[in-house]
């Protein structure tokens, strides 16, 4: 390079560093006014977040795009970051008036099992973990591995036979399937695979809290759409569509529902994967509790939707939750991408479990379905016998019932259950617009949740 050239090249360099220097100023002037709008918002009660006012910035922002020949989609996950960090700034100055900090399911099953350790005596009704054993089969084949020496690195992907079983059983080609495990890192590698920082998401509350925390993790913006239970948890679907900009990447459904057990009406899902196709967008479907659905169930894979992405596990119909083994259906594209995650986070999963997951595909789960809804309708049954209001779940392993009035919010009830040994799950873990509700899991037997759910009924009397 000559004299002159390198001379060329440290001053364009001098200008990038004194822009990038004058972005980061103009980004900190925006959070300080950002940290004032919040404080205007409390003093007014107004919510943190504002879509009208939202869809106002991004308009501007995608015609001052166009107009600078900047990129529309890299100006809007620009935009994205500073929003959700300007709601940051404004929510940490809300007021907590006395709220106990939002946990999930998990964190009170963590609590409980630290109790149960220190001798004290708990009924578990917080987790989704069947208390019934794993097929025989499965654990054979776990023992066979070790025999076989069938405990080696594997494809990413997972074993053959297992994929092939896979596929065979949902009728695709054994390329589009991946091994994981369990649900929750199928779902983590699609997100961090298919969605980029600054992307956003939309997703149906309430829910299983995982694909909201993967898209924080991977900076992705989450879009909430609530649902009531005065509606039956039905999604509005005319909002779903106002949500939906040039930023949007994926729509993220859990049907049957964790935690309401909410099954979704064929037409329902018709217009979902519509809106989908018509957008362009990813559709990830959590179907993990597919096998517990107890009414007519359309699956996402029925569509053949190219650009959706279909989870399961073997966690809830074969009651292997501690095998950690689940696995996704997607586009052969989609899975050499979601692959490629799962290749730098965890290699594969373990060969020996693969082949108690291939065992258990040949056992036969309905007997675990009809026990699980027989359970169902005895905790819905003590739901009205406590008068507490809910909607009768389609599916799943739970009920989600709102706490009385006078009942208090969900940690209240909570940690006064678990001084009592009795762990339920608070329903703010599954969106921060639930916290008069509680989940209660249908995985242990009947006495041993009427023993517990007598602990509760008498613990909402004495906060009456």
């Amino acid at each position: 390079m000559t004299a002159s050239g390198e001379k060329e090249l440290e001053a364009l360099r001098g200008q990038i560093r004194a822009v990038t220097s004058d972005i980061l100023k103009r980004v900190q002037e925006r959070m300080a006014l950002a940290e004032q709008v919040g404080e205007v918002k409390n003093r007014l009660g107004i919510d943190v977040k504002d879509e009208k006012v939202e869809r106002e910035i991004r308009l501007m922002v995608i015609k001052q795009a166009e107009q600078s020949g900047m990129s529309r989609e890299f100006a809007l996950r620009l935009l994205n970051m500073l929003l959700a960090e300007s709601e940051t700034v404004q929510a940490l100055k809300r007021p907590q008036k006395n709220k106990a900090p939002r946990q999930t399911h998990l964190g009170i099953f963590q609590k409980a099992k630290q109790l149960e350790a220190s001798g004290k005596r708990i009924i578990h009704l917080e987790v989704g973990e069947p208390d019934y054993p794993a097929p025989a089969q499965a654990g054979s084949a776990l023992a066979e591995s070790f025999t076989q020496k069938r405990y080696h690195y594997t494809d990413t992907r997972g074993i053959p036979q297992l994929r092939e079983a896979i596929a065979k059983k949902s009728e695709v080609s054994e390329e589009r399937v991946m091994v994981t495990p369990g649900g929750r890192f199928a779902v983590f590698s699609a997100v961090a695979s298919l969605v980029r920082p600054g992307e956003e998401i939309i997703t149906i509350e309430p829910a299983w809290p995982a694909y909201r925390e993967c898209a924080d993790f991977i900076g992705a913006r989450t879009k909430v759409l609530k649902t009531t239970l005065e509606s039956g948890w039905t999604p509005d679907l005319k909002e779903m569509e106002s949500m939906i900009t040039s930023g949007t990447r994926m729509i993220a459904l859990n049907y049957p529902n964790n935690p309401t057990g909410k099954v979704l009406d064929k037409k329902t899902m018709d217009r979902i994967v519509a809106l989908a196709k018509d957008r362009g967008l990813y559709l990830l479907s959590d179907e993990v509790y597919s096998g517990y659905s107890f009414r007519p169930f359309e699956s996402v894979h029925s569509y053949g939707y190219d650009k959706s992405i279909i989870v399961s596990s073997f966690s809830k119909t074969y009651a292997m939750t501690g095998f950690r083994v689940g696995y996704a259906i997607a586009s052969a594209d989609s899975i050499k991408k979601m692959a490629k995650v799962q290749a730098v986070g965890v290699t594969s999963v373990a060969e020996p479990v693969q082949h108690a997951a291939l065992a258990a595909l040949g056992a036969d789960p309905s007997g675990n379905v009809e026990l699980m809804k027989k359970r169902l309708r005895f905790l819905s049954g003590k739901m009205k016998e406590m008068s507490l209001r809910f909607v009768e779940p389609d599916g799943a392993m739970y009920v989600y019932p709102e706490l009385p009035d006078g009942g208090g919010e969900d940690m209240q009830l909570v940690e006064r259950l678990l001084e009592r040994g009795v762990a339920i799950a608070p329903g703010s873990g599954f969106g921060d617009s639930y916290r008069r509700f509680v989940r209660i899991s249908a995985c242990r037997g009947e006495e041993e949740m009427a023993e517990g759910l007598a602990v509760m009924a008498d613990e909402l009397r004495k906060a009456q």
